[in-house]
């Protein structure tokens, strides 16, 4: 595949350019903006008892936070250390002691009273523990009681009654390797991941439109191209050290797009920590904002391409990359006649974009040479995900921006190495290397020794729902091992997910911390089990970025506050693996992490070159510099595909609004704070537009409840740059009013927007006792005052 091989990183441009400055008032003073320097000291004074442990992590490990992948204080796309935010936020994970005794042991009614904010600031589980039914604290155990007890139970079920989820936490290439392979071992296809979650639909997408699944380009392609398009993505927050890659293709000449409902303010402008001029003066990030409606998106991108396909009626190649079509493309007339009958009404509609906006930005993409299309959960957040991310393909392939440098399509990730946990395997539709299926299940067999299961497994959400079939159902989940995660801030429906949880027969929570998840109850046990963290794992552990860079995180020496027990995360799937299967045992049993890595470059051919990894800074690029280089992708005839997509009927009738959550300062749902820098939006703010609030007479700051027939959401209207009708909401707050059992039809990804209707509090409990809500709401009889 790939032939380019990544140059390594590039030099910043020194030249300050104050063009691109917010404001000549040094550090944006009297803005509401980020406060980095200060953060930055109380990450100092929160990890002072451990200092020196805490210095190495950042300058030695490679970051636990998002998926740009920084090793040490370096990364592979510009020159000079790195350091933000996240990366801080999540430090003291890693480097803080364990729970005191007395808080651990004590009444679960009493622990059940903290947040999750504040279960994690209690510090790291000590050891094993065990609650069963009836007991109100947890017991301490051994670790051979507690893997006893998970493997007798697994002995008495059927495999398609247990599964395993591992989240993305730091967790390692290895870790996820052995997971998925374990899993197998032990005859269940039910293992899953939060990568899945999140990026699943881009993943499919682009499989069926360009035969790969990753990111086809890198970050250094952003400085120097034409246009840098985020759709649905606010990588600021996300992924803060990427600001320093906007700033230098800011000055490279690069225009920055954003397409997305809310005009997010750190999209807009943002002070960049660890650049001077940035520092002081600010950026100006994005030069134009397109605010879609939520669902809009396919629409949008209609509206584009019927603009290049008008353009090509005046005159031939104006509009679309002809040679590049013809050589590489398949499906173009049934793409076009799809798109020319679409009206600009229906387009417009849809979009809530005018069509002279649109068409602004299709003339601006005809003229472009290169683009980088990057995108995140707004887009792949929907019942419709895989079809939204195959029209930013189609994009792509008219213009050529694929396979060269300066373009290509990147589903921007948001955690470290989730780009590697389905390259590993830990997903049911796929094993190293390729998908579940064919001639990829002889050639695992052949690599692993022992027969695959044949059935299909299930996705996380099916999972859940597959705890309360009925006792008889061969399907029940009666085991469910996690490796971290908190479904009850994750997914949809909470009090669904409560329910399912807690009738479980046995839960087993792999982790480094307590959740609220945790303290939930059990038929027959909850068990517990101290995971150690990334930097903790004998012989290293590796993971993979954004770009498909795969980094060595070595192991650190010198925790103060070392958790004595705590074990790392792939031995316990070994050691479980050994006491349910001990005759076979031997098939999955690895002495170290370089024999793990050895068979990953085996199991996952584009893996070839991890085994080499042994040392700090090491690191390699799958795939090369960019995916289907000059054009050729991995299909079978070597060609790109056109996909035609209907737009989506959102069903939205008169007076609804789409609602879509999204997150403050917190890194996935580890909420770091009850204020969003960026906006000042606190956590039971709805975003609203000014004049839609004003058509249903609410005053800003005013009580607000958004409801349909699956919950409702209690908060206060914050005037936002939103589009009309449209709301954001906070995620895990507003997930009561997401509806379980809603899956993308390709990826099986949750769908995280839904119709809503909007009330001033007062007029809405005024009526609550009328029947025009599906199903009574519990919480408003509580909250009543």
């Amino acid at each position: 595949m790939g032939k380019t091989k990544h140059n390594g990183p590039m030099k910043k441009s020194k030249m300050p350019a104050p063009e691109h400055w917010v404001s000549p008032i040094p550090f944006g003073l009297g803005k509401i903006k980020p406060t980095h320097i200060r953060d930055s000291f109380k990450t100092v004074w929160e990890n002072k008892d451990n200092i020196n442990y805490a210095k190495n992590i950042i300058t030695k490990g490679v970051c636990d936070g998002c998926a740009l992948g920084v090793s040490g204080l370096y990364d592979q796309t510009l020159t000079g250390p790195h350091m933000c935010t996240t990366r801080f936020n999540v430090l003291r994970l890693n480097t803080m002691p364990a729970i005191k005794e007395e808080i651990l042991h004590q009444d679960i009614d009493e622990l059940r009273k903290y947040s999750s904010t504040e279960l994690r600031k209690l510090g790291r589980i000590p050891y094993p523990l065990i609650r069963k039914p009836g007991e109100k604290n947890f017991s301490r155990i051994t670790w051979d009681e507690a893997m006893n007890t998970i493997a007798e139970k697994m002995k008495t079920l059927d495999p398609k009654q247990y599964a395993f989820y591992m989240t993305s936490r730091g967790i390692t290439n290895e870790s996820y390797y052995v997971g998925g392979k374990v899993s197998r071992f032990l005859g269940t296809n039910n293992v899953d991941n939060a990568s899945r979650i999140c990026h699943s639909p881009s993943k499919t997408a682009m499989k069926r439109s360009l035969g790969v699944g990753a990111s086809t380009s890198n970050y250094q392609d952003w400085i120097g191209t034409d246009v840098l398009l985020f759709w649905g993505s606010v990588a600021s927050n996300s992924s803060p050290v990427s600001t320093k890659y906007m700033l230098e293709a800011k000055k490279k000449g690069t225009k920055i797009i954003v397409i997305n409902p809310y005009r997010e303010p750190s999209m807009d402008k943002y002070w960049v920590p660890s650049v001077p001029e940035s520092a002081l003066f600010g950026t100006k990030v994005a030069d134009d904002f397109y605010q879609v409606n939520i669902g809009g998106d396919i629409a949008f991108m209609h509206g584009i391409m019927k603009h290049w396909f008008d353009m090509e009626e005046k005159e031939h190649g104006s509009a679309i990359n002809h040679p590049f079509v013809q050589e590489h493309v398949n499906d173009y007339d049934e793409l076009k006649e799809n798109v020319e009958k679409q009206s600009w009404d229906s387009i417009v509609d849809s979009a809530g974009v005018s069509k002279e906006r649109i068409i602004e930005l299709s003339e601006l993409l005809a003229k472009s040479k290169n683009a980088v299309f990057a995108w995140a959960l707004g887009l792949t957040m929907h019942s419709f995900a895989t079809d939204n991310i195959s029209q930013v393909s189609n994009l792509a392939l008219l213009r050529g921006f694929i396979g060269r440098k300066y373009s290509g399509l990147m589903p921007f990730r948001g955690h470290s190495s989730v780009q590697g946990s389905g390259e590993m395997g830990a997903d049911p539709f796929v094993l190293p290397g390729g998908d579940y299926k064919g001639d990829n299940i002889e050639r695992i067999e052949k690599l692993w020794g022992f027969e695959l299961p044949k059935w299909q497994g299930d996705i996380v959400g099916v999972t859940l729902e597959n705890i309360v079939l009925p006792e008889e159902n061969e399907r029940k989940i009666k085991l469910y091992y996690m490796s971290g995660g908190n479904f009850l801030e994750t997914m949809p429906e909470p009090a669904f997910i409560e329910k399912a949880l807690s009738e479980l027969d046995i839960r087993v929570h792999q982790d480094i911390i307590l959740n609220t998840s945790t303290l939930l109850d059990a038929k027959e046990a909850v068990i517990v089990l101290p995971a150690k963290t990334r930097y903790e794992q004998e012989g290293g552990g590796t993971s993979t970025s954004t770009e498909r860079m795969v980094y060595f995180s070595p192991e650190i020496e010198g925790n103060k506050n070392r958790i004595e027990e705590a074990r790392t995360e792939w031995k316990i799937y070994i050691d479980l693996a050994k006491r349910v299967k001990p005759e076979t045992a031997h098939l999955i049993d690895f002495k170290d992490a370089y024999e793990i890595r050895d068979e990953i470059a085996k199991a996952n051919p584009s893996y070839d070159g991890v085994q080499h990894l042994k040392k700090q800074g090491d690191v390699f690029q799958w795939g090369g510099a960019w995916l289907c280089e000059d054009g050729i992708c991995p299909t079978p005839d070597g060609k790109g595909n056109l996909i035609s997509v209907e737009i989506p009927d959102l069903n939205k009738k008169p007076g609804d609004f789409y609602v879509t959550t999204r997150r403050g300062k917190q890194f996935n749902s580890m909420v770091y704070g009850e204020t969003d820098p960026f906006n000042q939006a606190e956590r039971y703010d709805v975003l609203i537009n000014e004049e839609d609030a004003k058509e249903l007479s609410i005053l800003e700051g005013e009580g607000i409840v958004v409801y349909n027939q699956y919950g409702v959401f209690q908060g206060q209207a914050k005037f936002v740059e939103i589009a009309k009708s449209n709301l954001g909401v906070h995620f895990p707050e507003g997930n009561f009013l997401l509806p379980k059992g809603r899956y993308e039809k390709f990826a099986g990804m949750p769908d995280y927007n839904i119709a809503v209707k909007v009330e001033k509090a007062d007029r809405f409990n005024a009526r609550k006792d009328t029947k025009y809500l599906e199903k009574p709401v519990e919480d408003l009889e509580v909250t009543q005052s």
